[in-house]
């Protein structure tokens, strides 16, 4: 095996052999790959692709690059990916509601990206919590508890970590084939038996049209599926926030009321948990709409909250989550942000949301930032509504009264107030196996 000629083949259109392109990101994971050669690999994928059996080849090699998790349970093994979006907690939700239905769900979760907040992050807004577990605790809380929402260790899929890192820094990184195989190298080495893709579409998320959405999602679910993982997906609405709080504490209130029983405190939320959790439940062989009624069950009988608490607990965090939440960070200047004029609450742009809850400390710029967990927005409008002038259109949890009037100011930029309600499905499509 030669890199040079690998790359090569790439750079001229030319499909690598499949032990070729296993053989490379086994190079990325043991360095025999250098920096150089791996920014000139990406960025001949970005320009011409690799072919569907080509994302499967890297795929699978990045996925064998580290260890590749093997499970004994009395259950399905599965999981939920989200491509990112603005006050997308779905995770939270999800992987204890999937418990309390007997599937098995360990959730390899990430930290925020750009103005995505990430799940890892919400996690440690909870006292107490370490992401970082070992390998074998990791088997013991998802055999004793159902789910873990939980960081890679080292030695899962280090090829896409070197990889992922050399695309950050060589304009590289919108390449559908190369998301495809980041993406599913890391779930795929969890040694899941089915897998659903949340793929975002809209003003809040990465992919903005459809039709890129689109081609991400049939990306994702023919590679998946190729690679042996029963996999679908479903394109979902982004052109409002998921649930009405962004911001790390501010999204694990949210979660933990819903869990509660209070489907009002975030129905888009809800009824997407429970679509997701359908469809999955659906791939382990269970009627999709039964599967539906079995996840709003687990979390309107309180069976999610009881797992989610329990699995909080194992993370080092409060001994009852269920007996309140009163815990987690607040921040010391809470301040509305009144409406500009009166009208219909046409749109929101849910980048420039994100980004505003980044330049409060609820994310970071650079890696090495630390999070302020109480800082975000919350009681966003949502679309469709009749607002006044004056009324407040959201109220922002910030730091000090000048980090507030900064976020007041972007957050009225990013309202689109006096057109039509656009009243947008939640759910835009499916693709399936």
């Amino acid at each position: 095996m030669d890199t040079r000629t690998i790359i090569a083949k790439v750079r001229d259109g030319i499909a690598p052999s499949v032990d070729e392109l296993r053989w490379f990101a086994s190079g990325l994971a043991s360095g025999a790959v250098s920096d150089a050669q791996a920014g000139a690999f990406a960025m001949a994928a970005l320009l011409n692709g690799l072919g569907e059996e080509g994302r499967v080849a890297l795929t699978l090699g990045m996925r064998d690059s580290g260890d590749v998790l093997k499970w004994k349970l009395d259950g399905p093994v599965m999981d939920k990916h989200s491509t990112g979006g603005v006050g997308d907690c779905v995770s939270l939700i999800l992987a204890p509601a999937l418990a309390a239905c007997g599937v098995f769900v360990p959730m390899i979760s990430g930290r925020g990206l750009g103005h995505t907040g990430g799940t890892l992050d919400k996690m440690e807004a909870i006292p107490g919590v370490s992401i970082n577990v070992s390998e074998d605790n990791l088997h013991r809380m998802v055999k004793n508890v159902g789910c873990a929402v939980v960081s890679a260790t080292g030695q899962i899929a280090p090829a896409d970590k070197r990889l992922y890192a050399i695309r950050d820094v060589t304009a590289s990184v919108e390449s559908v084939d190369l998301i495809t195989a980041s993406i599913l190298s890391k779930k795929l080495a969890a040694g899941l038996e089915g897998l659903v893709l949340d793929v975002k579409v809209g003003t809040g998320a990465f992919m903005k049209s459809a039709d890129d959405a689109r081609a991400l999602a049939q990306s994702l679910v023919s590679t998946a599926n190729g690679a042996g993982c029963p996999t679908a997906a479903m394109i979902t609405d982004m052109n409002e926030p998921l649930a009405p709080a962004l911001g790390n504490a501010l999204e694990v209130a949210i979660c933990l009321e819903v869990m509660s029983g209070n489907r009002l405190a975030a129905p888009r939320l809800h009824d997407l948990t429970v679509a997701l959790g359908g469809r999955l439940m659906a791939l382990a062989g269970v009627a999709e709409g039964e599967g539906e009624e079995k996840i709003a069950a687990a979390i309107a009988s309180g069976a999610a909250m009881e797992r989610f608490a329990l699995m909080v607990r194992e993370m080092g965090g409060p001994a009852d989550l269920t007996k309140g939440w009163d815990m987690l960070a607040k921040a010391p200047v809470i301040r509305p942000v009144p409406s500009q004029q009166s009208g219909v609450m046409s749109g929101w742009d849910g980048q420039a949301l994100g980004m505003t809850v980044v330049g409060l400390g609820g994310g970071r710029r650079v890696e090495t930032d630390r999070i302020d967990p109480a800082v975000g927005i919350s009681d966003v409008t949502r679309l469709g509504r009749m607002v006044n002038e004056g009324d407040p259109i959201a109220f922002v949890h910030a730091a000090s009264d000048e980090a507030a009037d900064n976020a007041i100011e972007q957050i009225q930029r990013a309202a689109e107030i006096g057109g039509t309600d656009p009243d947008t499905p939640l759910v835009h499509e499916r693709i399936d196996p």
